[in-house]
């Protein structure tokens, strides 16, 4: 992004602030939640998920309340896990609008536009290839294997900070284990992450209690929020590079379907663009294209 926009919207940011208006975008998944360890627990069709659906609330409600403690007056959660219809809206705090469903154009990052003054990616969770990291996946661990932003190992929250990059906005929350805090670092820098629990393997943790977690959380967005006016846009170069790592050689070729989708070898493709919003909206497409093959 060109220095002087990135100028341009840190003083609009500012501008929106002494009106009195902050908005807050936050991107709720659920593998990242302090106790969920297992796919049984995070699975709407299963007898738990209830339960950790009650955490997984909780812990969306303490970001948006830590960060109205730091000034933000406006919310929208856009729901992102599994059918995307996980929270209860009247139960949702900050009288935050509630974003649900499938099929958004997208995807985890539907809503977001440079009306809003942050990002918080809430219950996020590590790569596929990142380890140890809980629940790892990339989008769909049945197709993807690996996917590399610029070179660097991006899960799901470097992905969509492709998103936030093109509409000029920063990503300044991170929830989850300690991987996935890493692994967003390099799109991010100086990012504030609350590490809710420790990756031991893909299905074991060291979670805090769901008390402490929710503390962290809130203190965590609500310094998120007071250090807005020295946040700046995600560090991505652009044109950037999304390569993609299929778990098999015919899932590479159908990615290559798409138009501007090139393969690299017999199981990776390469996607590249200097509009972040349209390369994220085409990894999104292969995504789809891949999910009923590897199903």
């Amino acid at each position: 992004m060109d220095p002087a926009a990135t100028r341009s919207i840190a003083q609009c940011r500012v501008e929106w602030t002494q009106e009195g208006v902050l908005k807050i975008f936050v991107s709720s998944d659920m593998e990242g939640t302090a106790g969920v360890v297992d796919w049984s627990q995070c699975t709407p069709s299963e007898p738990e998920f209830a339960y950790y659906r009650g955490l997984l609330q909780e812990e969306v409600n303490a970001a948006i309340e830590g960060a109205a403690a730091g000034g933000a007056t406006e919310f929208l959660v856009n729901d992102s896990h599994s059918k995307m219809a996980n929270l209860r809206p009247d139960a949702l705090a900050g009288r935050a609008r509630y974003l649900s469903g499938r099929h958004k154009p997208l995807y985890m990052m539907q809503g977001l536009d440079a009306s809003f003054d942050g990002v918080f990616f809430v219950s996020y969770h590590g790569s596929m290839s990142g380890t140890p990291a809980t629940l790892s996946h990339t989008y769909n661990p049945q197709a993807i294997s690996e996917v590399r932003l610029g070179g660097v190992v991006a899960g799901e929250s470097g992905i969509n900070a492709l998103v936030a990059l093109g509409h000029g906005v920063p990503v300044v929350l991170i929830t989850g284990d300690d991987t996935t805090a890493a692994e967003i670092e390099p799109f991010c820098p100086g990012i504030r992450s609350a590490v809710v629990k420790s990756s031991v393997s893909r299905f074991a943790a060291d979670s805090l209690h769901p008390m402490e977690a929710r503390e962290l959380i809130h203190e965590a967005a609500r310094d998120a929020v007071r250090a807005l006016p020295q946040a700046a846009p995600p560090h991505i170069t652009l044109p950037a590079t999304l390569t993609v790592r299929f778990r098999n050689p015919d899932l590479a070729e159908m990615a290559t379907w798409i138009a501007g989708v090139v393969r690299m070898d017999a199981v990776t493709v390469g996607l590249t663009d200097e509009d972040p919003i349209r390369l994220y909206r085409k990894f999104v497409t292969v995504v789809m294209l891949t999910r009923g093959i590897a199903e």
